[in-house]
């Protein structure tokens, strides 16, 4: 996650940028009551970008990123160590 920031009129939605292989990507996700924006950068999360585009609020989401969790709990899924970016899952 290069960057993050609140989606304007939305309790839920952060817009994140990511870095896959050598391009950006923007995507929104529903988690902005489980984590702040300054929390999300720098981290390395699982992406499908294989998805269509779809627009929320205004902004093109090009992708989702995996979290899991049930009722007042969100954890979003991440790396155990470094890899590139863009790497598959395997």
């Amino acid at each position: 996650v290069t960057a993050c920031e609140p989606v304007p009129k939305s309790d839920k939605l952060l817009k994140l940028t990511l870095k896959v292989g050598s391009e950006m990507r923007m995507v929104l996700s529903g988690i902005a009551q489980h984590y702040t924006p300054d929390a999300l950068v720098g981290k390395t999360v699982v992406l499908l970008y294989n998805l269509a585009p779809r627009k929320m609020r205004g902004v093109e989401s090009q992708g989702m990123i995996l979290a899991a969790g049930e009722g007042d709990v969100c954890r979003l899924l991440t790396i155990d160590g470094d890899v590139d970016d863009g790497s598959g899952i395997s």
